[in-house]
């Protein structure tokens, strides 16, 4: 948070809503960071305390007007945006990602030698003795 020419508080994120539980927990934190009760907040949005208790339990199905009024007390702004918009946001950048990946050692690699493949073909042999198809993998039913 930074301040504003007022002296007050003035939130320099972005929130992404994706549910009610969201919500309301975005204004308890702001309504507390604030150093508001509830009864404060409501009697400054215009709207019951119980309301307001309802809307930060995550509760659904809260009015738009009375919603906007108690976001407005909070010197909080509501701002639509597309899905499109958020996704092209936060796609990946190649370049970064490429960087990135230079940086990470790559994962162990098997030997190149011919134990490996000598175990399989240990393996397939047994299993063929058995009767068992010989694929390569296991079943559920023959471990």
């Amino acid at each position: 948070m930074s301040s504003n020419e007022d002296g007050g508080d003035v939130m320099s994120e972005e929130f992404v809503l994706t549910g009610w539980s969201k919500l309301g927990g975005l204004v308890r934190d702001t309504r507390l960071s604030k150093g508001l009760s509830q009864v404060a907040l409501a009697a400054r949005a215009g709207v019951a305390r119980s309301w307001l208790a309802r809307v930060e339990a995550g509760h659904r199905g809260v009015e738009l007007e009375p919603l906007l009024r108690l976001l407005a007390a909070l010197d909080l702004t509501l701002t639509l945006r597309s899905n499109a918009d958020a996704r092209r946001q936060t796609r990946p950048r190649p370049d970064r990602d490429r960087a990135a990946s230079m940086e990470r050692p790559s994962p162990p690699q098997d030997p190149p030698d011919g134990v490996g493949a000598g175990l399989r073909a240990a393996s397939e042999a047994r299993r063929a003795s058995w009767g068992l198809p010989v694929t390569g993998t296991r079943s559920d039913d023959d471990g």
